[in-house]
């Protein structure tokens, strides 16, 4: 009887540490409407290029005016705030349920940790763009957030880290596939998100 306290004793102290040194309440149906965001950006985008006579296809040997670059922008940082916003409303609720904090000490290490590796990233991706390298942002995007991914996973589910090796796996072969990056980036943004969420809201829910 002492032993079997004593074991249940140890598995309240490792849960107790747990939820204190990872943030835990990260949902898997945020990465899900993430993943639907980035799809219905990338056709949207792709209907754009077909607006404007572009064929994505040829890579590197396309020509982006200023206006295009602009409402390309435009259009990324909308998905990016309806990702974001989904993201927070899902992982909101799920730590009202659980009674847990969404804004602590262990969350702020964690954004620190993923902002790193994740503005770097964005800053490059802007000088791609200063000097007309739209072929390579794709590629850079997807590796750089991979990295925050990976980066991150030391104060959250350690899952995450699986879904950062794949996103820079994505982003390194498609350096070599130029004209694809549009591809690479639905397949990462768009399709592994949404299967990473579906797998995490299955097993953490």
């Amino acid at each position: 009887m002492d032993t079997k306290n004593y074991h249940e004793d140890l598995s309240h102290i490792r849960s107790m540490m747990e939820r204190s040194s990872r943030f835990i309440s990260l949902s898997g149906l945020s990465g899900v409407f993430a993943g639907l965001a980035a799809i219905i950006g990338a056709v949207y985008v792709y209907f754009v290029f077909q607006r404007e006579g572009i064929d994505y296809f040829d890579g590197d040997r396309n020509i982006y005016s200023p206006a295009l670059v602009k409402e390309l922008l435009i259009a990324g940082t909308l998905i990016l705030i309806a990702a974001v916003l989904s993201g927070y409303i899902f992982t909101a609720n799920k730590s009202k349920k659980k009674g847990l904090k969404i804004w602590d000490g262990t969350t702020k290490r964690l954004l620190a940790t993923f902002s790193v590796p994740l503005v770097t990233g964005g800053v490059v991706c802007l000088g791609l763009l200063y000097h007309h390298l739209f072929a390579l942002v794709a590629p850079a995007t997807l590796i750089f957030y991979g990295l925050a991914l990976v980066s991150a996973e030391r104060y959250t589910l350690t899952d995450i880290k699986y879904l950062g090796y794949c996103q820079i796996v994505l982003g390194l072969v498609s350096f070599f596939f130029l004209g694809w990056g549009l591809v690479a980036w639905t397949l990462g943004f768009g399709v592994l998100h949404i299967v990473y969420g579906l797998i995490m809201h299955r097993k953490y829910k």
